[in-house]
């Protein structure tokens, strides 16, 4: 029952007093992390079981080398732009592309897991994002903290990912379906994953640079790359806004602790919100995509 809260005279009637809201504290315990670390170590250890067999597949055409017979398909997932090329020409033509077409695959499923479980995959099991959180990890441990860019500066570098998007795109986009059979048949198209692979295997000054500029970048800031600079998590985005899922909070049984602020990898204001349905949520630090790290539990 709600008490009555005495008020000096000033001809108001008084007020009844806020009822304290009653803390039913969790249980049981949550192995979602565990989890969700298995998965992530598992697609890591798996995406370089793929690129050394690729490597070593590659090194038989160059001079005398241990013979591997077939080239490894998985590693077309490190080709968006080849796969989102292959998707327009299948959509154009109805044929599936002779030339990496594990790359529209990979892609299309990647997309339809963002669309089921929203951005899942990026914290999961992008290998990309699996590097960034152990960097991250870094610099907490080397400086306490990760910094916090500010607002005015944080929100126009998010829209970098985007606007590299939206020139893939458009040059996709821009290609007639001759255009794209012609292009991937090049001598360029065809070797695009061992151009990737050279890239890293014969860096430049510039390209040790640029690396190295994500690397820093990423020890003193969470998630840097996913959260500026990666198209792919930008197209996972938009997929995740068609996605049935919510991560909803109760307010009534909301005690203003924080947590979940605190938990959120994107620094959203998830304690002010109802309905979290922003792009940029990737599940990095929540125990199940299901619910928030909250000290009450629901009944």
């Amino acid at each position: 029952m709600a008490t009555m809260v005495e008020t000096p005279s000033t001809g108001q009637a008084p007020k009844p007093a806020a009822q304290k809201k009653k803390l039913v504290r969790r249980i049981d315990r949550d192995y979602s992390q565990q989890l969700r670390h298995l998965f992530q170590g598992v697609f890591l250890v798996l995406n370089l079981y793929l690129g050394m067999v690729f490597y070593f597949w590659v090194r038989q055409f160059e001079g005398p080398a241990h013979r591997i017979a077939n080239r490894p398909p998985g590693v077309e997932g490190w080709l968006p732009i080849a796969g989102m090329m292959n998707f327009k020409y299948w959509v154009l033509t109805g044929n599936i592309p002779p030339v990496h077409p594990a790359a529209m695959f990979l892609l299309v499923t990647f997309v339809t897991i963002a669309f089921l479980f929203r951005k899942a995959f990026c914290s999961w099991l992008c290998p990309v994002g699996t590097l960034s959180e152990m960097l991250a990890a870094l610099g907490r441990k080397l400086f306490r903290k990760n910094l916090v860019i500010t607002k005015w500066l944080d929100i126009p570098l998010r829209g970098l990912k985007y606007l590299l998007l939206g020139f893939f795109v458009w040059a996709v986009s821009s290609m007639s379906a001759h255009a794209l059979g012609a292009f991937m048949h090049s001598p360029y198209g065809v070797i695009t994953d061992v151009k990737m692979l050279n890239f890293f295997r014969h860096l430049n000054q510039t390209g040790f640079i640029v690396i190295g500029i994500l690397v820093l970048g990423s020890v003193l800031v969470q998630n840097f790359w996913c959260r500026y600079l990666c198209p792919y998590g930008a197209l996972l985005g938009f997929a995740s806004l068609l996605s049935p899922l919510r991560i909803r909070r109760t307010p009534s049984a909301c005690i203003d602790c924080g947590k979940c602020n605190k938990a959120c990898p994107a620094n959203l204001p998830v304690d002010k919100l109802v309905t979290i349905k922003s792009m940029t949520r990737c599940w990095c630090r929540l125990p199940t995509p299901f619910r928030i790290p909250c000290p009450v539990m629901r009944r």
